[in-house]
């Protein structure tokens, strides 16, 4: 799962790139409609249709859903407004703000509800709290490869958006390598070591552009940065996931995948504060500021990967479980 994800979001730069050459750029939103299409009546077939009984069919909490999506959607909103407005703007401050009031509603509406939308004691649980930590930082790592590297090889290279794309496929197969054989460690290893030697590896990687800006430097740190991320993946979720009840499972999830565009967000608007002065086309700095921003972000995080990161569990611990 974190091999494809991971691979397949190299891979969206691809094709991106193919789609923006050939019949244009809006047909990266045209080229979605059949493929949702296709997906869903896929989906539709494969998936077991299970239908709980009238009485254990728990009621919608709609006024915790308002509540956790605006909160939400108004602090992405303001990671995003960030890297435009600036960080200590009044906008940002009031969205940030208007967040902060939304979750605390939501976590009090949460104890006092019937049918609450989720368990907000999960959020305390460490294996979950590190898998949404683990998550954030993969994502953000991602995006400011994907961002510094498409404006680095389109703006200050000049190279069009097909070969932009196509220098970005040995990310794709980095960040697949990567998450695959961190999945056949993982079990043998834990998730502690393998975190800190991904974020490691990462930090190693997003070192080279931030020491020499040429195109190889550049393909070749962004695809080592890859790996490192594509094995955070991997590591996240089973971490989070690891040790959940199956029916706490789907929000679990959602947490991780909540936490995820909290990432992207985050990973956008930093790497794009800092590199402003490149983006605009004054100089190069800014790019090498923002894969050095990064490998630091990397190094800081393997370290506190290290501290907070549940090892690999003891025999007994294992087989007690089962």
């Amino acid at each position: 799962w974190s091999a494809l994800g991971g691979g397949g979001a190299a891979l969206g730069v691809l094709l991106g790139g193919l789609l923006t050459a050939g019949p244009g750029w809006s047909w990266v939103f045209h080229v979605n409609v059949p493929i949702g299409l296709v997906i869903a009546v896929v989906l539709a077939v494969l998936l077991p249709a299970r239908t709980p009984s009238p009485a254990s069919r728990p009621r919608l909490d709609v006024l915790g859903a308002i509540l956790v999506t605006s909160a939400s959607g108004s602090l992405i909103y303001a990671l995003i407004a960030a890297g435009e407005k600036g960080w200590l703007s009044a906008l940002t401050g009031w969205l940030v703000l208007a967040a902060a009031v939304g979750y605390v509603l939501f976590v009090l509406w949460q104890r006092r509800a019937r049918s609450p939308l989720m368990d907000v004691r999960l959020l305390a649980r460490r294996p979950l709290a590190v898998g949404a930590f683990l998550i954030l930082m993969a994502t953000a790592l991602m995006i400011a490869v994907f961002f510094l590297g498409t404006f680095y090889f389109q703006h200050a290279l000049g190279y069009g958006a097909l070969q932009a794309g196509l220098l970005f496929l040995p990310v794709a197969v980095a960040t697949m390598l990567g998450a695959n054989l961190t999945g056949r460690l993982l079990g043998r290893w834990g998730g502690r070591a393998l975190a800190v030697a991904g974020l490691t590896v990462a930090a190693i990687g997003m070192a080279v552009p931030a020491f020499s800006t040429n195109v190889v430097s550049v393909v070749a740190g962004v695809a080592v940065a890859a790996a490192g991320t594509g094995a955070m993946f991997v590591i996240a979720s089973a971490t989070a996931l690891g040790q959940v009840a199956p029916h706490e499972a789907g929000i679990a999830s959602g947490i991780v995948s909540t936490f995820h565009e909290f990432g992207a967000s985050i990973g956008a608007a930093v790497i794009s504060s800092v590199a402003a002065a490149s983006l605009a086309g004054t100089t190069l700095n800014g790019f090498t500021s923002g894969f050095t921003v990064a490998a630091i972000a990397s190094a800081v995080g393997a370290a506190v990967a290290a501290l907070v990161t549940p090892g690999r569990p003891s025999p007994a611990a294992q087989a007690g479980s089962q």
